[in-house]
């Protein structure tokens, strides 16, 4: 019986070749591929795909798709290392510069019902991300970070692990990377944080080198956690600026916004976080620009409070 007919696989996916970026698939013209229907379940909404493999050059080691088509559609992303298609960078980079909103569910219950309804709005269409409506500062940021050229360095080998150890006795022939592992905050990846943009180590790395760049960086006073806009719209209220900040910041708890001070006879507002960690997102994501209604405003760090004089303790002799 066909996948299809079955009502138990009719939502399991059936393809005849995998949504790959040019770095996931080699510099070799010749490339072959393995095809397994149904192979494994989706590392997103589990349902059961078609699986891909193949060695993206010499030397490389094998790589296979770990989402399905649907999912990758909808992210617009590699179905191998789940990096934007157009610009190369992680989803939480692109999101939070296009001031894109996460509507795919994170949980077991409805990820699988929720892919299934969304390949068939894809039927004709390539991906679901429209970037057509993103501020200008937003397109200029993406435009600086985006990673044009292959990287073919990421397809090498992983490392030894017996070689770590000081067990490794295959010498020359082991098809692994004879080197000492390095521990530090990228090497804590995974596959759910990547595809829907939230604690990603590479994009904080990268938003947050962005931000030094563009003069943002982050004070060393861990007390302050707010950002300074100047130069406002006449017409802008404290409402106004409330709800432009949480739009342009889609993966932020909107219950970590602590308040929103605006000070109108000086066009300037006080944008208060309840952590260090949202701030920096905060400078992170304006970095390259931040609109007001339709308008450019200037960004600042907030300063630290000035200690508090206490006065002297009189002692009677």
């Amino acid at each position: 019986m066909p996948p299809k007919a079955d009502i138990n696989k009719a939502g399991w996916e059936q393809s005849e070749f995998p949504i790959l970026c040019e770095t996931c698939l080699g510099d070799n013209a010749f490339v072959r591929m393995s095809k397994q229907e149904f192979g494994r379940s989706c590392g997103t909404c589990a349902r059961p795909f078609t699986v891909f493999r193949w060695n993206p050059g010499t030397g490389m080691r094998y790589k296979t798709t770990v989402i399905c088509q649907t999912c990758a559609k909808i992210k617009n992303v590699c179905q191998t290392c789940l990096l934007d298609l157009e610009y190369g960078l992680p989803t939480q980079v692109r999101d939070t510069a296009l001031a894109l909103q996460n509507e795919a569910p994170t949980s077991e219950v409805n990820r699988e019902y929720y892919a299934q309804n969304m390949e068939s709005k894809l039927e004709g269409s390539r991906s679901l991300v429209d970037s057509s409506r993103a501020s200008s500062a937003g397109k200029e940021m993406l435009k600086q970070l985006a990673r044009t050229d292959p990287y073919y360095k990421r397809n090498r080998p992983h490392v030894c692990s017996f070689f770590a150890k000081g067990e490794c006795n295959r010498g020359s022939e082991c098809p692994y990377r004879h080197e000492k592992p390095v521990e530090n905050e990228l090497s804590k990846q995974n596959i759910q944080d990547r595809y829907h943009g939230r604690n990603d180590p590479v994009a904080n790395k990268i938003m947050n080198t962005h931000a030094k760049n563009m003069g943002l960086t982050p004070p060393e006073d861990q007390a302050i956690t707010s950002i300074f806009l100047t130069t406002l719209p006449a017409a802008a209220t404290e409402e106004s600026i409330r709800t432009r900040v949480v739009q342009s910041l889609p993966s932020l708890d909107q219950s970590q916004l602590k308040s929103v001070v605006h000070v109108a006879k000086s066009r300037c507002a006080f944008v208060n976080f309840k952590d260090r960690v949202s701030a920096e997102l905060a400078a992170a994501a304006w970095a390259s620009g931040f609109e007001v209604d339709g308008q450019a405003v200037g960004v600042k760090w907030g300063r630290s409070r000035p200690a508090a004089k206490t006065k002297p303790v009189e002692v009677e002799a």
